[in-house]
């Protein structure tokens, strides 16, 4: 399994464009990020659900996901790129040309993926590459996603399922995949979750090319922290996160319950962030709801606790102040600059995080003011010890740990602090 010495960041397009997204659109989104974004560690393209399906998005009226309709798979029951939308998939080259431009511009590729076989493999008893098994013989017919109708599960320890799973990710080695999220299998729905996510982590390690793996759906089960760790790079705690306060003040009760479960090469996920521009694919194309301060606030908490950080915007149409949100490299160096992360006080209007440098003896403090008012802090209020000067990330400015500082509601003040013993 790859080993990451900082959490991935890149761009996903399901916040935008739900299952709607184009060759084209991913290749606008992947030249903005390789000109815009690329110098600040922003790395992953990724392609996410649905981009086998043909019709996707023309039912949105009724369906999400269309049951039952016509999907691009090959003989060995793996499904590829539609063709309606990726066209240079034709001929059988799957993503390997679009996984080629993107790399191109310096960048790595991803993509999103179902846990399980498609149900219409099974149907068909469609064969699986490396053995004499069919599709049919290894899926279980009582293991389906409760939201998505595309796949079966398949039975772990059944002659076939290793393999099945091993040819797919062969598949996207050939191909030049970088990244695979799947889906329907974080949180435990199917009995056969926690097997397939160590089926997938061997089907990885057996085909030879470094891919990180991503688990979604969450919210992640802590008791299964350590099997997450063995066999993933990333795991999702939370449901969809979308551009609510109310989501956004929930993710601090989960960091807090996972904050001794961030470790290089492990990192749970805060989901992506809903930036810029939203919804267009779900028929809601709107700029995000979280104002200028919430979206401060976002950003510091998914850097304090390590997260990934994946952009769901329409990247071409950031404006400049979101696009100076991300790419501040003093507020992303806590990424990979950082460590022991965690929260140290709650009252009803503010929660307090720590962490340590690993570069030098400084430390980071991120004020948060969860309450609807505005609040005035001195920072050495809440560290023992520590005199001297600060530096506000943000804002770029020094600050005396004894000043008093005015946080908006739904704020944060992130410093670094320089004189901490």
């Amino acid at each position: 399994m790859i080993t990451l010495n900082k959490p991935p960041m890149g761009w996903n397009s399901y916040d935008y464009y739900d299952t709607t997204v184009t060759e084209d659109q991913v290749k606008a989104n992947a030249d903005y990020m390789a000109e815009h974004l690329k110098s600040h560690g922003w790395e992953y393209v990724v392609v996410d659900i649905e981009w086998y399906s043909y019709d996707a998005g023309s039912q949105r009226d009724k369906h999400q996901y269309i049951p039952f309709w016509k999907v691009e798979m090959d003989e060995y029951s793996r499904l590829l790129p539609c063709p309606q939308r990726f066209p240079s998939s034709a001929g059988g080259r799957g993503f390997a040309p679009l996984a080629e431009y993107v790399h191109g511009l310096g960048l790595k590729f991803g993509i999103h993926i179902m846990r399980g076989i498609p149900r219409i493999a099974a149907h068909n008893h469609s064969k699986i590459l490396g053995t004499e098994r069919r599709a049919n013989e290894i899926a279980s017919p009582y293991s389906i996603c409760p939201w998505n109708p595309d796949m079966y599960g398949v039975i772990p320890g059944e002659e076939g399922a290793q393999e099945y799973y091993d040819s797919l990710m062969a598949l996207y080695a050939q191909w030049g995949v970088d990244f695979v999220k799947c889906d329907d299998i974080c949180r435990g729905d199917a009995e056969s979750a926690k097997e397939e996510i160590a089926m997938l982590h061997k089907a990885i390690e057996n085909c030879g090319r470094d891919i990180v793996l991503s688990l979604s759906p969450g919210p992640a089960l802590l008791e299964w922290a350590e099997h997450y760790h063995e066999n993933a790079n990333m795991w999702r705690i939370t449901d969809d996160f979308w551009d609510h306060w109310d989501s956004l003040r929930d993710m601090f009760d989960r960091c807090r319950k996972w904050q001794d479960q961030v470790r290089d090469g492990g990192y749970p996920d805060c989901d992506m962030l809903p930036l810029g521009w939203l919804g267009k694919g779900f028929e809601d194309e709107r700029q995000t709801n979280f104002s200028k301060t919430e979206q401060r606030t976002m950003m510091t908490l998914w850097c304090m606790f390590r997260s990934p950080l994946m952009l769901g915007a329409e990247l071409p149409k950031l404006d400049d102040w979101t696009l100076s949100l991300l790419n501040n490299d003093k507020v992303l160096g806590l990424l990979d600059r950082s460590k022991g992360a965690r929260e140290i006080f709650r009252d009803e209007q503010v929660i307090l995080w720590q962490s340590e440098s690993t570069e030098d003896s400084s430390q980071y403090l991120a004020i948060f003011n969860i309450s609807e008012d505005e609040v005035a802090v001195a920072p050495e209020e809440y560290l023992s010890h520590a005199s001297g000067t600060a530096e506000d990330l943000w804002e770029g400015e020094a600050l005396s740990l004894n000043e008093k500082k005015e946080i908006p509601a739904h704020g944060c003040l992130l410093l670094r602090v320089l004189s901490a013993h």
